[in-house]
């Protein structure tokens, strides 16, 4: 862990983000699916363009989720962000659809077959992390610049900020001292407004949004605080600068804060270790540092395609643990089952539950009563205690 003053920056973009649109698109297909069949396979994925979206993609489940059902998904996912823009409309823009049947090649390799379990989807590393620098384990700079856009997006879906447009970016830079942050040095927010609005009152309209999302006396100097930079931003979305699936990991994750494995969870099925693998690992590292174990804690899983087990998982604390970083390790394995079924089954990811997780991040948000997020649960706490004497 870095010691001394340091500045740190992590960047967010809102739900209306060409490439958010996407990933909601993505996910929202996702949900459909499991909604029929908790057992489908989707690994759907989104362009978007000036008045287009096109989807490709792989996917294996009810007869009943058909090319029209997919194109209503797509289109009303379009439609909850708020675009009705003569550039992006949900309504007129043109849907083109090339999902097609997944690969015989995958499934057999994937699927449970007599005394074969499940495999991994692909293979691949992916990461989790957690640390105490917020209530929700989260590093700071990524939780308040998503928090930010959260705030300014509820303002637009009220009606309370009808000249706020959907597509907008935040970018928070916090200087930290004995690796703990202290106050904002920077703040930037870009947002799509009204052609009546001008820099200035678009500036005044973000400022609350700002000051109430940080801690009190954590607002940065004025001469810092950059609002549309550029001066103008009415045209957005996708009609002025196109989206795909994916795009998005590191605003997905941790800001940049911790590793990325390297894989886009958004439009996959949680047979997909890229998703539910990552999900797990952030499960697991947040309840080591809950459990008082760790002050931050990084956990890495890999896999290979076919293969249920995962092939190493390694635990680092970043020198601030208070256990043995190999036992703690033996000791997760033994408290969950870490095979692609193993973690579908304790998190409960076989539900429609991923369209809210396209954007403003997959960590740090409630785990909630229908299942949604359940990979924030610190219903391992207890035991994590215990078999440390913690």
């Amino acid at each position: 862990m870095r010691t001394g003053k340091y500045l740190f920056t992590s960047e967010s973009v809102s739900e209306g983000h060409p490439d958010k649109i996407c990933d909601r698109i993505s996910d929202a297909i996702v949900d459909t699916f499991l909604a029929h069949d908790p057992h489908s396979r989707v690994a759907v994925e989104t362009l978007s363009t000036t008045n287009r979206v096109v989807l490709a993609g792989e996917v294996r489940g009810p007869a009943e989720v058909n090319a029209e059902l997919i194109e209503q998904v797509a289109r009303h996912a379009i439609k909850e962000i708020g675009y009705e823009q003569d550039g992006f409309h949900w309504e007129r823009l043109t849907l083109d659809n090339h999902i097609h049947p997944q690969s015989p090649d995958i499934a057999q390799g994937v699927d449970a077959k007599g005394n074969k379990d499940e495999g991994a989807g692909d293979q691949g590393i992916m990461f989790g992390y957690a640390c105490l620098e917020t209530e929700e384990y989260m590093p700071a700079p990524i939780h308040f610049a998503h928090n930010i856009l959260k705030s300014l997006a509820e303002a637009r879906h009220s009606g309370a900020e009808p000249g706020l447009g959907p597509d907008a970016k935040s970018q928070v830079t916090l200087e930290y001292d004995g690796g703990e942050p202290q106050r904002a040095t920077s703040i930037v927010v870009s947002t799509q407004h009204g052609a009546d609005l001008d820099q200035d009152e678009v500036r005044e309209i973000v400022r609350p949004h700002v000051v109430n999302v940080l801690p009190e006396g954590w607002m940065c100097a004025e001469s810092e605080f950059y609002v549309n930079p550029t001066g103008r931003f009415v045209i957005g979305g996708p009609d002025g600068d196109a989206g795909l699936t994916g795009r998005k990991i590191i605003v997905d994750t941790y800001g940049g804060a911790a590793p990325h494995g390297g894989g886009a969870f958004s439009g996959k099925d949680p047979t997909k270790v890229d998703r539910s693998a990552a999900y797990a690992a952030r499960y697991l590292a947040k309840n080591v540092v809950a459990a008082g174990l760790a002050q931050r804690c990084t956990i890495q899983l890999s896999y290979a395609i076919g293969v249920p087990k995962p092939l190493s998982v390694y635990v680092d604390m970043h020198r601030t643990g208070e256990v043995d970083e190999d036992r703690l390790s033996a000791a997760l394995q033994e408290m969950m089952d870490l095979s692609p079924r193993g973690i579908r089954e304790h998190l409960g990811l076989s539900k429609p539950i991923y369209a809210r997780t396209a954007a403003y991040g997959h960590f740090g948000r409630p785990a909630e009563p229908d299942g949604g997020f359940s990979w924030e649960r610190l219903d391992l706490v207890e035991d994590l205690k215990s078999a440390f004497n913690a």
